[in-house]
């Protein structure tokens, strides 16, 4: 099992993770310091401990306010997904239409024929 020295507000801790997990326990970490770093600018010096809470609350607000957001965008992709499809409409072409376009081909198709004829003569 991999052990890492990772920095939170300028302090070193020896912390063990899963094989492979190193980048994640890395990007956490990170994330944690984050927020311990404005708290030591702004409060000075802290007792690690309560540095390390300060922090962890913190960051738990955050995720509490992104699992908030998550839960009501949720909500909306089923209350859009429950939604009808919308259908359109298609028109329906009258069958007069279709006779006109038959008789119009028929005479095409005659006048063809014609042509072909003289051509021939």
């Amino acid at each position: 099992m991999p052990e890492l020295e990772v920095m939170i507000g300028g302090k070193g801790f020896q912390v063990a993770c899963q094989a492979g997990e190193e980048h994640f326990l890395r990007s956490a970490a990170a994330m944690l310091d984050a927020e311990a770093q404005p708290l030591i600018a702004q409060l000075g010096r802290l007792p690690e401990a309560k540095m390390l809470l300060m922090a962890g609350l913190m960051l738990a607000d955050k995720t509490a306010a992104v699992e908030d957001e998550l839960r009501l965008l949720r909500a909306r992709v089923a209350e859009l997904e429950a939604r009808p499809v919308a259908t359109r409409d298609v028109p329906v072409v009258p069958p007069q239409v279709t006779e006109t376009l038959a008789e119009i081909a028929a005479r095409a198709e005659a006048m063809a024929a014609k042509v072909e004829e003289q051509v021939r003569a």
